[in-house]
């Protein structure tokens, strides 16, 4: 969701074998985008009574549509730190990518209590903390965090990545443990007068190991083709194993047992698939992560019309973010307006309170997710030349 420094400078001249790795972060990048936005248009346009991930009540296509999605922010949060690594690569020293990164990561929360908590919501009745926050948070982290020798670094994401399900979730929140609970808690709550309710979705920790974890690996992306492709399949296909071994296990990894379901074996297979991603669990990253390496190997010289667009969109991200949410924010707006004489904030507004005339269509969600997608192409594209031909200073904000 928010840009992290892939692109080089306007000008400057560089070996066509880093093009193409830079490309192919762009192309898994500007996918994920593109999955990202087909959830929000479900929120806006396609709710359902019936929680996605509910085995014992969704459909399959439901639950897939949910569940694709889940792959979206880890991997947009692990490339942010591969990004960032290969930004710091072209800095004369670490002073200036930490200071970028603590002005960076404080912006981009601004941007998510002032601006994304309205489109989300049309009001500030709550500050919702969302995947931008979490984002914002880790960059100032990291901004501290890039100065501990490299071992350190790599026993630090192994430790929050892999242990912090050993952590219990801070009951109740309170004016003295809050700042914890905004850092591993689940979804909820948290009241801090006379501040409005902050709404949590997003658990800073983790989500900064998933960044610190992408820096770490940032140097496979200045190796040679060959050996960085063994590396990333080999590394995607052991995280992936290591899920499926600690989910037939049903231990440790994630706080959601799988179980044998009443109707049948395909709904057991999606409760198998059915990880806690508020915070991530270790088996989520280990899913989601592994079947991201697999991508950035297999994808990184795609060609073609539909990786240029997705390139596109993966070189500036969150610019894209902004603009996807205030169109389907916007839209929605118009059509419950349209539809049921009223603006209905389907995310936000109590079943109870949903128009009687209100009726379920997936296939809604479909459409409006392929009209997005063609619409914002254009501005994108535009936006993505200007940063290329001009250097401005706020164009790394942007």
């Amino acid at each position: 969701m928010a840009q992290l420094v892939t692109s080089l400078p306007a000008g400057t001249a560089v070996p066509s074998a880093t093009k193409v790795r830079v490309a192919s972060i762009d192309v898994v990048r500007g996918l994920v985008m593109v999955i990202m936005a087909l959830d929000h248009i479900r929120e806006f346009w396609s709710p359902s009574t019936v929680r996605p991930e509910d085995v014992t009540q969704a459909s399959v296509a439901l639950f897939f549509t949910r569940w694709v999605t889940h792959f979206c922010a880890p991997t947009f949060v692990f490339l942010s730190g591969v990004s960032i690594y290969l930004y710091a690569q072209k800095q004369p020293n670490r002073g200036r990518v930490s200071r970028f990164l603590l002005t960076r990561g404080l912006w981009l929360v601004a941007l998510e209590l002032i601006v994304i908590t309205f489109l989300l919501q049309w009001s500030h009745q709550l500050l919702v903390l969302e995947v931008i926050w979490a984002i914002g948070w880790a960059m100032v982290l990291l901004a501290g965090l890039i100065w501990l020798p490299r071992p350190v670094l790599v026993a630090l994401a192994v430790l929050i990545i892999g242990g912090h399900n050993l952590l219990a979730p801070t009951q109740p929140v309170t004016a003295g443990n809050w700042w914890w609970a905004l850092l591993h808690n689940p979804p909820g709550v948290v009241a801090l007068p006379p501040l409005p309710p902050l709404l949590e979705a997003y658990a800073v920790l983790p989500w900064t190991g998933v960044m610190l974890a992408g820096y770490l690996i940032g140097p496979w992306f200045r190796a040679e083709a060959g050996q960085r492709q063994r590396w990333l399949v080999g590394a995607g296909a052991a995280l992936l194993v290591l899920f499926v071994g600690l989910r037939l296990l049903n231990g440790y990894g994630d706080p959601q047992p799988w179980s044998v379901q009443p109707r049948g074996a395909l709904y057991t297979v999606l409760s198998f698939l059915n990880v806690q991603k508020y915070p991530p669990s270790l088996l989520f990253l280990s899913l989601t992560l592994g079947v991201a390496l697999l991508l950035l190997a297999g994808l990184e010289r795609a060609t073609g019309a539909v990786s240029r667009v997705l390139r596109t969109f993966g070189q500036v991200p969150f610019f894209y973010f902004l603009l996807h949410l205030a169109l389907i924010s916007g839209s929605a707006w118009v059509w419950t307006r349209l539809a049921f004489g009223q603006a209905v904030n389907f995310g936000f507004e109590p079943q109870q309170n949903w128009p009687a005339a209100y009726t379920f269509h997936l296939w809604r969600a479909y459409l409006v997710w392929a009209v997005l997608v063609l619409l914002i192409y254009w501005p994108c594209r535009w936006y993505a030349r200007y940063k290329q031909q001009h250097a401005y200073w706020w164009l790394s904000y942007l």
